[in-house]
């Protein structure tokens, strides 16, 4: 083990992401994972075997023998509220895979714990860390396309067979996934256009469309988001994509405005990612219209290299008592909007987002 880095210990292997996370953690060097946590003896030893690391059944025996510094939780939705809130007790720092919660109450409950405790939170919301995100966001703030007045977000990633063959059949059981796939993937484009805009959803239109016939949640949820400032977010997000769609992912951002328009269709790892930039702004420095290409340095793991930004972001935060730059707070923001468009789909309304 590295020498005064974190001792960073998996909750959770009925999920997609935690193989998917080990070399982002190896990638870090501020940590080191020491420890999983998973009920299924038939998941926790072979995960021990790969990785070199203690395994228990529990979050009691975990806490039980030795606190970790880190607990990266990847249990279902509904239950990462009450394993946070053991792990904060116990002075750990919680890395808690998005949405954190099924419910923006239940992700409110880890805030006050983190609160309570003294100890650092954030959520997986790592597209806030792409280099092409970055830039998006600052030619916003310098005015690159005047007043922002329509946002888009597509996220079509996948078919629900994925979830059966990776263990995470509870993502598809409402109960205990709070949802389909806002709750799993629409939460990302929230957050994104939440930070880019610098601003807050205070109304929305949801429809959800059910294809699927042998699960309880809708495989395809759309959405109007209305932002304080005046803007317009339409959002389509599926468990639908096409198998033969490259990748197996349908992923695309934009944002008009008074002035231009910034739009970005997210590469597959390994491929160039390019922001189409097109602006009036008299104020804006480069070609009116160009094509900025970003080659990234390859890394393996969830989301490459903006997951092993988020790694090192959070390690830093805790190590220099710092604030992580994707919070707990942020995830309650994201759920009440989510809430919201459910209650709309269900009423067919507009309908508020809770303050």
């Amino acid at each position: 083990m590295a020498e005064g880095a974190l001792r960073v210990a998996i909750v959770g292997l009925r999920h997609l992401h935690p193989r998917s996370y080990m070399p982002l953690f190896e990638a870090v060097p501020q940590t080191e994972v020491v420890a999983v946590v998973e009920a299924d003896p038939d998941l926790r030893e072979p995960f021990c075997a790969d990785f070199g690391v203690r395994g228990y059944p529990s979050v009691e025996a975990l806490l039980g023998e030795d606190a970790p510094d880190v607990a990266a939780i990847f249990l279902p939705h509904v239950d990462c509220p009450e394993a946070a809130v053991r792990c904060a007790e116990k002075g750990v720092h919680l890395m808690v895979e998005k949405p954190m919660a099924a419910s923006a109450a239940g992700a409110e409950e880890i805030v006050q714990a983190a609160r309570r405790a003294g100890v650092k939170l954030t959520t997986g919301y790592c597209w806030r860390l792409h280099p092409v995100a970055l830039e998006f966001k600052r030619i916003l703030d310098c005015g690159g396309v005047g007043r922002v007045v329509a946002a888009e977000g597509r996220c079509a990633a996948g078919r629900l067979h994925r979830y059966i063959e990776g263990h995470a059949e509870w993502m598809l059981e409402r109960a205990s996934s709070g949802g389909g796939p806002m709750y799993n993937l629409g939460v990302h484009w929230i957050d994104l256009l939440r930070w880019m805009l610098s601003d807050e959803v205070v109304e929305v239109s949801g429809r959800n469309v059910r294809v699927n016939t042998d699960y309880d949640i809708e495989d395809n949820s759309f959405a109007l988001l209305r932002f304080a400032g005046g803007a317009i977010a339409s959002l389509d997000i599926s468990y639908t994509v096409p198998d033969s769609f490259p990748h197996g992912r349908d992923l695309y951002v934009a944002v008009r405005g008074t002035e231009g328009v910034l739009s970005w269709a997210p590469a597959y790892e390994g491929e160039k990612d390019v922001l189409e930039i097109c602006s009036d702004a008299p104020d804006f420095s480069g070609a009116p219209r160009r094509r900025v290409e970003f080659e990234l340095e390859p890394t393996e793991g969830y989301s490459g290299y903006a997951g092993r930004q988020y790694v090192r972001a959070f390690a830093e935060a805790i190590l220099t008592d710092g604030t992580p730059p994707i919070t707990g707070e942020d995830s309650v923001a994201v759920l009440k909007v989510v809430e919201a468009i459910y209650r709309s789909a269900s009423e067919k309304r507009w309908m508020e987002v809770e303050s």
